[in-house]
């Protein structure tokens, strides 16, 4: 009897085998929209990079991907909203490195950045740049520290949030040249960039990516890009490192993850569909124009990237006292 009740209860099992992996099997997936979180507010270089994959991922997965934008707290609440999601393959997300530096400045993070999502591959990767209002008297980034230095706390910048790719890279330029240019938390990538413009800061560390345009009509005066080469969207502009502040490199990166629990099958799908949509040539020559260099990694690339990640933040946080509650 007790053999009976255990080959009846694993029949059972067999035959209630999650539905993901049947449709995923039988080539039925996706069979509906599939929604895109996006943790920040429109206007930033994530919102860009996502609007410019959701075209063409949905033409190749032959479905509607939606972007949701669900921004708030650093891009923790839309990030927390896509780990508490069915692992179904429905819900994805696409972040920056506040995915893995909230783990590091907050005391309580509503995720696990290792532990909580399935990599599926890092889409892109892009340098900032760190520009001035027109009004503020420097034109090189060895100007920029020297007034600094001159004034200290009188210099601010705009950022994104705490833990975002503005304030990371703000904080590495104070790190290295021993500066103190305060940060201005803004909710977005987008805010931070309109107080930048209207002079609201002094100073700004932006994507190029929705920013560059701000340069070529003079509201914006780029001083330095933060990459180790030019680059080609900001044309005579150098490199931070070889213009006043050797050794300083941030260069950001955009990937996409799904919940913890997604089905292997979904996720190696997603992988090839991912890589197909980022190589179409309309999509590559938009991304190239916003600076945003095409990667495609594999899920195993990711996860490894994620990982030395944390590693590389660390000290730089611990360093500056960048904490957040």
């Amino acid at each position: 009897m007790r053999d009976a009740v255990i080959s009846t209860m694993l029949c059972a099992m067999a035959a209630t085998a999650p539905f993901t992996s049947a449709l995923a099997q039988s080539g039925r997936y996706p069979d509906r929209a599939i929604r895109l979180i996006n943790p920040f507010p429109p206007g930033g270089s994530v919102d860009v990079t996502a609007r410019l994959l959701a075209p063409s991922l949905s033409k190749s997965v032959g479905q509607q991907v939606v972007v949701d934008n669900r921004s708030g707290a650093s891009g923790m609440i839309g990030t927390a909203a896509a780990a508490k999601s069915p692992a179904d393959g429905y819900t994805l997300l696409i972040n920056t490195t506040p995915l893995v530096t909230n783990t590091l400045m907050y005391s309580k993070v509503p995720y696990n950045v290792l532990n909580d999502f399935e990599s599926i591959s890092m889409l892109a990767t892009t340098p900032s740049f760190v520009s001035v209002h027109p009004s503020v008297p420097v034109r090189t980034v060895r100007e920029l520290i020297r007034l600094a230095k001159a004034r200290p706390g009188a210099l601010n910048y705009g950022s994104a949030g705490v833990g975002t790719n503005p304030h990371i890279s703000g904080e590495l330029f104070n790190y290295l040249g021993k500066t103190n240019i305060t940060a201005v938390q803004y909710k977005g990538g987008g805010p931070a960039l309109t107080a930048a413009i209207s002079g609201e800061v002094s100073v700004a560390f932006s994507a190029i990516a929705g920013a560059v345009g701000y340069v070529q009509s003079g509201r914006l005066r780029a001083l330095a890009v933060t990459s180790l080469k030019p680059v080609a969207a900001l044309p005579g502009v150098p490199p931070i490192a070889e213009s006043g502040l050797p050794g300083y490199e941030f260069v950001a990166w955009f990937a996409l993850v799904a919940p913890k629990g997604t089905p292997r099958e979904i996720i190696t799908l997603l992988n090839e569909h991912v890589r197909k949509a980022m190589s179409v040539p309309a999509t590559v020559k938009r991304l190239e124009q916003d600076a945003l260099e095409v990667v495609g990694s594999s899920p195993e690339e990711l996860a490894a990237t994620l990982q030395s990640e944390l590693k590389k933040w660390a000290t730089v946080i611990k360093e500056r006292g960048m904490k957040a509650e």
